[in-house]
């Protein structure tokens, strides 16, 4: 193993509210991975594509009292980091989030055991659902994953035959595992009814998650959709699978940025 897999280049690492997803409102250590391959529309965490030269590393939990280090990071910095954050009963698990974690795997395959083992916290995947040769190099030491389904009338990103892949990896794996559509006023019905298929022929079981967009400010193409249409994509999602959950941004409305 190479020094350049033993460090990991970030964006922050904090302590927060899960707003997203089926962990909704639970305590999270978040991890996040600076670098994105992926260019959506709608994405929030632009700041996120590029490596900046420092990351901010909370020294309390929920303070936002950050101090800056530089990056790269290495890996045993980050352990002492999540130790500090992992109080007693605090946390329910250890978030993955970016830009995208996957294109960090070999750093993972690495950190996530140890990890583990020091704070006996679950590790929870949040990801674009498009990097299944990655995913299998940690999927042994993942406890859930939440994937983004890439619609292109959205996000204009197209990657039908990799998020089947990477779903079915993980339903293989018996891991906790839901599935995140973001929607907004330009969204294709048609391309709602691929994803529920696409979710069907893995597992009917697997929860969807449709996500209304966050408007980004000077963006005035970038609209949520109407309810009315709302409730009717639900309605159309429950037609593949048994779980079709509508949950926007929670954490930014009650100002866990």
């Amino acid at each position: 193993m190479t020094d350049n897999f033993l460090k990991a280049r970030l964006i922050e690492l904090f302590s927060a509210i899960q707003g997203e997803g089926l962990n909704v409102g639970t305590r999270q250590i978040f991890i996040r991975f600076a670098i994105c391959d992926l260019r959506c529309h709608y994405c929030d965490s632009a700041h996120t594509w590029q490596t900046p030269p420092t990351c901010k590393i909370e020294q309390t939990p929920g303070k936002r009292d950050f101090v800056n280090y530089p990056n790269p990071v290495a890996l045993p910095s980050l352990l002492d980091w999540v130790e500090k954050q992992n109080q007693p009963g605090l946390h329910d698990n250890i978030s993955l989030t970016g830009g995208e974690p996957l294109l960090h795997a070999s750093f993972l395959v690495e950190f996530l055991p140890q990890v583990r083992n020091l704070t006996g916290l679950p590790i929870y995947l949040e990801t674009g659902g498009h990097r299944p040769e990655e995913l299998a190099m940690v999927l042994p030491y993942l406890d859930s994953v939440g994937m983004d389904i890439k619609l292109p009338s959205v996000s204009d990103e197209n990657h039908w035959s990799a998020h089947q892949k990477f779903l079915n990896l993980c339903h293989d794996a018996n891991l906790e595992t839901f599935v995140k559509l973001i929607i907004s006023s330009e969204t294709n019905p048609q391309e709602l009814e691929l994803a529920g298929e696409l979710v069907a022929a893995c597992n009917p079981e697997i929860s969807i998650f449709l996500q209304p967009v966050t408007p980004i400010a000077n963006q005035s193409s970038i609209l949520a959709p109407p309810p009315d249409f709302v409730l009717e994509w639900q309605g159309l999602m429950k037609r593949f699978v048994k779980q079709v959950r509508v949950i926007p941004q929670t954490h930014k409305t009650i100002g866990q940025l």
